[in-house]
């Protein structure tokens, strides 16, 4: 059996028709949903972007052990476990972070494409917001240039040469991630007057939202979803052409993403992340290494994601139990017919898309910032160290429950999901007994998966 394993950046759960969304166009991706499996409780683990491709690759709760940064010289990635036993790997990526500033996620791809878009090899910068990002391409001329385009194409052009092959395909693109700026016409299914307008949250700054008009706020959710339909539709090239190669009936397919992205929720809140501020009210330059990473609140809308399997021979359906970003990796082995090593802490979904009556292998899931205290400083994006504060959040959740864990005093929330899905009532002060079990769920969840002590030790109180 083959895998093509495809990751879409930034891209909600709850924009996608298979998830209930009755505005969304994703024709491609609800008919994956309705001949595969449809995983109802997927959480990411990591946060945010390369923390969670650790976990894709490893299959371990790595923001236990390491931040935005290279994996480590003994981690054994899903490509060397493939390609030694025998499956030609490949890897088609436009994110722009496996292999720039000594990153090393391409370990083990016999074929590896960095499709350049997303990359800072650009001729001149883009103009986002009022700043130049030379992570973005300033002109896109047509749709066939965009990242998702182009990195399917190349998927595609790879597959002409190895269909016959056994193959594992990883397919990483960063659309719909920001810019969000799709061709007018994907925009307009949301927005029929749309303007051509740009709005959205610079590259790791947070866009205060009392700045942006109600206008603005529909605009950049508009062009979101436009680019998740332009995703969509270029996902359907792909899988196409795996169909018209004759390999549907031993190729399974699966679907994710990273985490999500706020547009207003929440009282307003666009993007996904809160840097601090400097004593004058001025957000600190992007790369200042006094950038202090301050609060970003893991809310359903970031760390509910979306995770479609489809399996040929497995008859279709939903799972409501508990899966992790970390589960899929294994689960690529299993269906691949390959040894899981005993190292991996992911567990294999396979069983439960053979039954979806089978329990879960997790009654909880846990997502996070990689685990560092107040003033300590993690890795972050191209090398830069940025010191962590006490409002930093993990969330655990178990049952009916979202807890959000905040070291400082008075930050931590918990939301009972099934009648209030939104977040909007915050019940902890009612719930204290509830959420001291889920606190205790956490500080167990750190010492079975051994972080370090000094840092299980700086969380043992609940601060009201």
């Amino acid at each position: 059996m083959n895998v093509i394993w495809i990751v879409a950046d930034t891209f909600r759960r709850d924009q996608l028709g298979a998830y209930g969304n009755q505005i969304i166009h994703t024709p491609v991706l609800d008919a994956l949903a309705a001949r595969g499996t449809r995983f109802d409780n997927h959480y990411a683990c990591g946060f945010p972007t390369m923390p969670t491709r650790a976990d894709h690759h490893t299959g371990q709760w790595t923001m236990c052990y390491m931040g935005w940064e290279p994996l480590p010289d003994d981690a054994l990635t899903i490509a060397q476990i493939l390609g030694e036993h025998g499956v030609h790997t490949a890897a088609v990526i436009d994110t722009p972070f496996y292999t720039r500033g000594g990153m090393n996620y391409d370990r083990g791809f016999q074929s590896y494409f960095n499709v350049l878009g997303q990359e800072g090899s650009v001729t001149r910068a883009a103009q986002i917001g009022n700043h130049e990002s030379r992570d973005v391409v300033a002109d896109w001329r047509k749709e066939s240039d965009r990242c998702v385009a182009r990195t399917m194409t190349q998927a595609g052009d790879w597959l002409e040469k190895h269909y016959k092959d056994e193959f594992f395909l990883y397919i990483d693109t960063w659309d719909p991630h920001e810019p969000w700026d799709p061709p007018a016409y994907y925009a307009e299914l949301y927005q029929p007057d749309y303007d051509g307008s740009v709005i959205q949250p610079p590259y790791a700054y947070w866009h205060e939202t009392e700045d942006l008009t109600e206008r603005d706020l529909e605009t950049a959710f508009a062009c979101y979803r436009g680019e998740i339909t332009m995703v969509d539709t270029w996902i359907g090239y792909l899988l196409r052409k795996v169909q018209n190669m004759g390999i549907e009936d031993d190729t399974a397919i699966i679907f994710t993403t990273d985490h999500g992205s706020f547009f207003g929720d929440h009282g307003g809140l666009l993007g996904k992340m809160h840097f601090a501020k400097r004593p004058n009210g001025k957000l600190y330059f992007h790369g200042d290494p006094d950038s202090a990473w301050e609060f970003s609140p893991l809310y359903e809308e970031l760390v509910h994601i979306p995770l479609l399997i489809h399996v040929p021979g497995l008859a279709p359906g939903s799972y409501d139990g508990f899966s992790a970003a970390l589960d899929v990796m294994p689960t690529v082995l299993d269906i691949m017919g390959r040894e899981i090593p005993s190292h991996v802490q992911g567990q294999s979904l396979l069983t439960a898309m053979r039954d979806a009556k089978q329990p879960s292998a997790r009654d909880f899931a846990i997502s996070t910032i990689p685990f560092a205290n107040p003033d300590e400083t993690i890795r972050s994006v191209d090398n830069f160290e940025r010191p962590m504060s006490a409002s930093q959040v993990t969330t655990v959740t178990s049952g009916d429950y979202s807890f959000l864990y905040s070291m400082d005093p008075g930050r931590s929330q918990l939301f009972h999901l099934p009648s209030d899905p939104g977040q909007q009532s915050d019940i902890i002060s009612a719930n204290m007994g509830t959420a001291k079990e889920l606190h205790q769920l956490l500080l167990k969840f750190m010492r079975d998966t051994n972080v370090p002590q000094h840092l299980i030790n700086s969380r043992l109180e609940l601060k009201m």
